[in-house]
């Protein structure tokens, strides 16, 4: 216990450096391990769809005063950030793709950080097929809520949008593969270095006796 608790000494700190192959084999059977794990279980697909949203800030603040602007960028962010994950457009999502509503909003769509340019819909499944098609269509409904809203006056009038990328939908592992070889690694690393420090000292006691 009183090893566990004490503070590494250099006596530590050369036994590790001195390890350097156990933690290049770690390493590379860490990496190969999350290649595994990516191979055996892999991440579900993410597609991406895109809206380009333009709020005109010269034509709906033309007098050019930052906190004007900058309050109006947030109201009209805020409505169509709620716009995109309302009820009535998570039930339709639901209907159309049989995806339970709570799956849809809490786990399988994500929204990129709202702002003014691109806003990205994106859209988790196991099928690359169906992920493509549920970002598509979410944010195509989008696009047509806003423009409904805009019409009655619920969104400012001089926000514009168009949906600029909802065919060919880029589609792609939710987590690469890239990101497993390195969460093997460094788990390895770690485990290496708990061998190095903590078993090695053990044998080296049992060999004194």
């Amino acid at each position: 216990m009183n090893f566990l608790l004490s503070s590494p000494s250099l006596e530590d700190l050369i036994r590790l450096l001195r390890a350097w192959r156990f933690w290049i084999l770690g390493a590379m059977l860490g990496a190969l391990l999350g290649a595994a794990v990516y191979f055996i279980a892999p991440p579900p697909y993410r597609a991406r769809a895109t809206v380009n949203v333009d709020f005109n800030l010269e034509q709906a603040w033309p007098q050019d005063t930052d906190r004007q602007q900058f309050y109006y960028l947030e109201r009209e962010s805020r409505k169509l950030e709620e716009i995109a994950l309302h009820d009535e457009i998570m039930s339709q999502l639901s209907s159309e793709f049989a995806i339970p509503f709570e799956d849809l909003r809490g786990h399988t769509l994500q929204l990129s950080q709202p702002a003014e340019a691109g806003w990205h819909f994106y859209a988790d499944d196991s099928d690359p097929q169906t992920a493509a098609a549920l970002a598509a269509a979410w944010a195509e409904i989008f696009v047509q809520r806003v423009q409904a809203e805009i019409a009655v006056g619920n969104i400012n009038e001089f926000v514009k949008l168009e949906a600029t990328q909802t065919e060919k939908v880029p589609t792609e592992r939710s987590i690469p593969l890239s990101a497993y070889f390195l969460a093997g690694s460094t788990g390895f690393l770690m485990l290496a270095a708990c061998v190095v420090l903590f078993i090695n000292p053990k044998n080296q006691d049992a060999e004194k006796r």
